[in-house]
Formats: C-alpha cells, sequence, structure tokens
C-alpha cells in the first residue's frame, strides 16, 4: 500500500529529495505521492520534520 501525505504537510520539500523513485511531487496545496509509481519503502515518511506522512 503506498504511502499518502496528509494535511499536515508544509511543502518543506524534504520528502521529495529522499525518494529513490521520484514518486513525489508538489501538488496544488502540499506535496503529493504518486501511488503507482512508490515503493513503499518509508523513507519519506522518515524524513518528513512533520510526521504528515503515513501508509494509506
Amino acid at each position: 500500500m503506498a504511502y499518502v501525505i496528509g494535511n499536515d504537510c508544509v511543502s518543506c520539500g524534504s520528502c521529495e529529495g529522499g525518494c529513490p523513485v521520484s514518486a513525489i511531487s508538489q501538488g496544488e496545496e502540499h506535496y503529493v505521492i504518486d501511488a503507482d509509481t512508490c515503493i513503499d519503502c518509508g523513507t519519506c515518511a522518515e524524513t518528513c520534520p512533520v510526521g504528515a506522512i503515513s501508509q494509506g
């Protein structure tokens, strides 16, 4: 199951730079994860300073 970025995201970009498969991009309100590209590694959740990323 792919990870998702919640509304607590502050758009700092740390997750985007840490994603090994480039599944994260800036959305309209905050960063978003492409579920089809996500490999469920959890690196994004580990790098998020506000804990906005969880498994969906």
